[in-house]
Parts: C-alpha cells; sequence; structure tokens
C-alpha cells in the first residue's frame, strides 16, 4: 500500500507538470514557468523509472535524480518560479537571452551541488552549507508567493489565495524537512517523505497555475477597461 501511494504520487508529480508546464506555453507564453513544471515532471519520471528498476544507488538514474533535484531546489523552483510568476505580478517580460541564461545557469548548480546529496549535514560541513542554502532560498521564494497570494486576495481571487498558502507553506516544511529532519518513523528509502514530498510539489504545479491564471485573466480585463475608458474620455 505504501509503495503504491509513493507512486500514485509521482504519477500525479508528473503529469501535472507536463499537463500545466505545457499550458504554460502553450496558452501565456510563459516559457520560465512552462520549462520548469516540465524540468520536474523530467525528474518524476526518472524518479519513476529508477524506481521500476529496482532502485538501485549504483544506477545512472540515481546519480540524475540527484542532478533535477538540486536544479529545481537551488534556482528552479525558486528563482525561475519568481521570474516567472512575475510576468503575473510585475509584467516582467524575459527576452529569450534571459530565459537560456537562467535555466543554464540551474544546469551549472545542478551539476555542482548534486555532488553534496548522499552526506549527512549534521556531520558534514559541506552538505550542511548546502542544506541550509536550500531551506534559505526556499523561504525566500515563500516570502515572494505570500506576496503572490496577496495580491490574488486583492483581486478577488480568494480561494486561489488560500490554496497558494497552504501549498506553499506544505513545500517549505518539506523543504526544511528534507535534510535535517527525517521522519523517525519513515523507512530506509523515506518512502513516506518522499509520498508526501512528490505529492505537494505536483500539487504545487497545478495550484499555481490556476493562481496565474486568476491574476493573469485579472491584468487583461484591466487592461482592456482601462483602454476603453480612455477611448471613451478622448
Amino acid at each position: 500500500m505504501k509503495e503504491a501511494l509513493f507512486l500514485l504520487a509521482d504519477v500525479w508529480m508528473i503529469f501535472a507538470g507536463y499537463f500545466f508546464g505545457w499550458k504554460f506555453i502553450r496558452r501565456y507564453g510563459n516559457y520560465l514557468l512552462g520549462l520548469e513544471w516540465m524540468v520536474v515532471a523530467t525528474s518524476g519520471s526518472n524518479f519513476l523509472l529508477w524506481s521500476l528498476l529496482g532502485a538501485s544507488p549504483d544506477s545512472l538514474l540515481y546519480d540524475v535524480a540527484y542532478f533535477f533535484d538540486a536544479f529545481s531546489r537551488s534556482v528552479g523552483i525558486t528563482l525561475i518560479l519568481v521570474m516567472g510568476l512575475m510576468k503575473a505580478t510585475h509584467r516582467y517580460k524575459p527576452s529569450r537571452t534571459v530565459d537560456v541564461g537562467v535555466f543554464a545557469f540551474a544546469t551549472a548548480a545542478g551539476l555542482f551541488l548534486r555532488q553534496f546529496h548522499g552526506e549527512d549535514p549534521r556531520v558534514d560541513a559541506a552538505a550542511f552549507a548546502v542544506s541550509t542554502f536550500y531551506v534559505v532560498v526556499n523561504l525566500v521564494t515563500a516570502a515572494f508567493l505570500a506576496y503572490f497570494a496577496k495580491r490574488l486576495w486583492d483581486i478577488g481571487a480568494k480561494w486561489q489565495a488560500v490554496w497558494t498558502g497552504l501549498v506553499t507553506a506544505a513545500a517549505t516544511t518539506i523543504a526544511i524537512t528534507y535534510d535535517f529532519f527525517p521522519f523517525p518513523f519513515d523507512d530506509a528509502n523515506r518512502t513516506i517523505f518522499y509520498t508526501a514530498a512528490l505529492a505537494t510539489w505536483g500539487t504545487q504545479g497545478f495550484v499555481y497555475f490556476f493562481a496565474y491564471r486568476a491574476l493573469h485573466n485579472h491584468n487583461v480585463a484591466s487592461a482592456a477597461k482601462t483602454t476603453q475608458e480612455a477611448g471613451a474620455s478622448s
């Protein structure tokens, strides 16, 4: 039963990543969020395949999983997420050069930081520094998401604001728990923790898409109203 829930959580994250990632690109031209959502989905696909093939720590898929994990925890679901959401909050329009550059930066960060996975941050100083960095950037991102939720609340999108707050709080709990507070009741593979983490990350993809859509639609309606009023007064 425990393994079935883990696989279900992973499939949910894969679906949410690819489905809503494509929608971000197709509907809003938001490559930052769209591609990052797909990176998360690809990470989940790799994790699923690794699990189904025996979950060997000697597998290449195991190393790839660590790369994707470092990619998103360091830059993807932090800097890239904030920049992507700023398209709705601040009408930010990054150039293709910026899009490519930030993903190149995330790739470099993932390749560098992956080497610290597997070390115990409670006894290894470098692993402790990296784990602390992950928590700090997550907290900074959570602060921006609190602002994002407030913007949603202010425009009347109260359900989207509440769900954004809830899923962000859950993701921050996962981030803090990840390296520093392993569940004492979990098994050696941390099946319960990863089930909760995958389910949370998939739900982030789902919730943030609809929250973004609400703010985007509000911006479009406001711009149309302003144009109409300007036309009527001229």
